[in-house]
C-alpha cells in the first residue's frame, strides 16, 4: 500500500473513531435532558461509526499496510438544545463527507483502484448520513420549541433500529 495513502486511511480511522465518541457524548447529553429517543438515536450513529473505523482498519491490514491509531481529543459536553446538537452532527456529517472526498481524490491520483473502489462505499454512506441527519434538524426547526413536537420526534427516533 502506497504509504501515503496508508497515512490518509490511518487519519480516517481517527475521524471515525472521533465521531463514534462526539456521537456517544450527544447521546449522553441528550440522555440528560430525558429525551431518550434522541439519545438512542446517537447511541445507534456512535455504534454505526465504529463500524466504519473498522471497515477502514480491516481494509487497511488485508492490503499489508500498517494502522496506527492516534490520540482522539475530548468531544463537547453541552449543547444549548436538541436542535443544537443534530445541526453540530449535520456540519460533523458534512466535514466527514470532505475527508472522504480527499481520500478518494487521493486514491485516484496514486492511481490506486482498490483503495478507490473501497471508498465509493463511503461515499455512498455520507449521502445517506448527511440526509438522515437532515432530517431530523428539519423536524426540530419545524417544532420550535414544541415539547409536544419535541415528545413525537423523540419517540420517533427511538425506535431506530
Amino acid at each position: 500500500m502506497d504509504p501515503k495513502i496508508n497515512d490518509a486511511l490511518n487519519g480516517q480511522i481517527k475521524e471515525e473513531f472521533y465521531s463514534s465518541y462526539l456521537y456517544l457524548s450527544m447521546a449522553a447529553y441528550l440522555e440528560s435532558l430525558g429525551l431518550k429517543g434522541f439519545a438512542r438515536w446517537m447511541e445507534m450513529q456512535a455504534k454505526e461509526e465504529l463500524e466504519h473505523a473498522m471497515k477502514i482498519y480491516k481494509f487497511v491490514v488485508d492490503r499489508g499496510g500498517r494502522v496506527r491509531l492516534f490520540d482522539i481529543q475530548q468531544p463537547p459536553v453541552e449543547w444549548e438544545s436538541p436542535l443544537k446538537v443534530f445541526e453540530e452532527a449535520l456540519k460533523h456529517e458534512q466535514y466527514i463527507t470532505s475527508k472522504i472526498n480527499g481520500l478518494m481524490s487521493l486514491a485516484r491520483e496514486a492511481g490506486d483502484y482498490a483503495t478507490e473502489i473501497f471508498l465509493q462505499w463511503f461515499v455512498t454512506e455520507q449521502i445517506e448520513e448527511e440526509a438522515s441527519v437532515g432530517e431530523v434538524v428539519e423536524k426540530l426547526t419545524l417544532v420550535k420549541d414544541s415539547p409536544n413536537g419535541l415528545f413525537m420526534i423523540d419517540r420517533e427516533l427511538g425506535m431506530r433500529q
